[in-house]
C-alpha cells in the first residue's frame, strides 16, 4: 500500500507509543512507514504545508488546522496533573511587561498562557529545550515550559509562576489536551486503519515497556533513566489508548473557550 510520512517529536511519549509501529511489533495492515522526528513546533508549522500523512500537532495547532487534519482517537497527550508551567528567576516577574519565551505560538501551552494571562503579550517563541537556560541567563523574565521541564525547572535555579494544567482543572473540571495523532484529509480512508494501528503501537507499549527503550533513550535529549520514566508515566494514559467521551468533552472545551476569547477568529 506504499510509505506513509509519519511524523512525532522526539519527546518520550511519543518515542514510547510508536517505537512498536516502527519496528514491526505489531501487524502493519500492509502499510509502511517512513519517520519524520522534530520539535512539536517545527510539526505544528510544518503541518500549515500539509507536509506529512500522519503527525503529530499540539492541539491549538490542530483546532486551527483541522479543516486539513482529522484528529485520530488515539496517540494523544491528554491527561490531569501533566499541564504547561511558568516559572521565573527567584522573586517571580510582572507578566504584563516580562519577556516571556514560549515553545511555539501554536503550542497549546502558548494558548493555555492567553486564556489565563492575555496581558502577556511581550513572547518570543524558541525551542522548548532553549527557555530554562534563557530564564535563568536573564536573557528572557518567564518561561512557559512543557514536556519534561516540569521536572527538572529546579535544576535551573527557577521556580514556579503557575501550573497552567492546574489552572485549566480548576476552570473546566476536565484533563487537559497538550497534543494529539492528527490524519491529512486527503488521507481520510486511512482513517481506520491509522486509528487501529495507532492505536495498537499504544497497546504494544504499555504491555512491553522495556522493548522501546533504547529507541526512546536515542531520541530523549540527554534526560536520566528516572526523567523518561517520570516523563512516559505522566503523558501516556488511557486517553492516549483513546480519547473517549471525557476526551473528546475535554478538546471541545479548549476549542469552545478559544473561540469566546476571540483565538481562533
Amino acid at each position: 500500500m506504499g510509505i506513509l510520512d509519519i511524523a512525532f517529536s522526539p519527546c518520550p511519549n511519543d518515542t514510547f507509543i510508536f517505537h512498536a509501529l516502527l519496528s514491526g511489533k505489531i501487524d502493519t495492515r500492509g502499510h509502511g512507514f517512513r519517520a519524520h522526528i522534530s520539535d512539536v513546533e517545527d510539526l505544528n508549522l510544518r503541518a500549515l504545508q500539509g507536509l506529512y500523512a500522519v503527525t503529530k500537532l499540539s492541539f491549538f495547532a490542530w483546532l486551527r488546522l483541522r479543516d486539513r487534519y482529522t484528529l485520530l482517537d488515539s496517540g494523544a497527550a491528554l491527561g490531569r496533573g501533566c499541564g504547561p508551567l511558568v516559572v521565573s528567576r527567584p522573586g517571580g516577574a510582572d507578566l504584563a511587561r516580562a519577556h516571556i519565551a514560549i515553545p511555539g505560538n501554536y503550542t497549546t501551552a502558548f494558548l493555555l498562557m492567553r486564556l489565563w494571562r492575555p496581558d502577556a503579550r511581550r513572547v518570543t517563541a524558541v525551542r522548548f529545550n532553549e527557555i530554562m537556560p534563557g530564564v535563568a541567563e536573564g536573557r528572557f523574565d518567564a518561561g512557559l515550559i512543557i514536556h519534561e521541564g516540569r521536572f527538572v525547572f529546579p535544576l535551573y535555579g527557577l521556580e514556579k509562576i503557575i501550573d497552567l494544567g492546574e489552572w485549566w482543572e480548576g476552570e473546566t473540571g476536565l484533563p487537559i489536551p497538550l497534543g494529539c495523532i492528527a490524519l491529512r484529509s486527503d488521507m481520510e480512508a486511512l482513517r481506520a486503519d491509522m486509528n487501529a494501528l495507532v492505536r495498537s503501537s499504544v497497546e504494544y507499549a504499555r504491555t512491553h515497556p522495556d522493548a522501546s527503550s533504547e529507541f526512546v533513550r536515542a531520541h530523549a535529549q540527554e534526560m536520566d533513566d528516572a526523567v523518561i520514566e517520570r516523563h512516559i508515566g505522566l503523558y501516556v494514559n488511557d486517553f492516549t489508548v483513546d480519547l473517549g467521551d471525557e476526551g473528546k468533552r475535554a478538546v471541545a472545551g479548549l476549542e469552545e473557550m478559544a473561540r469566546c476569547r476571540g483565538i481562533l477568529e
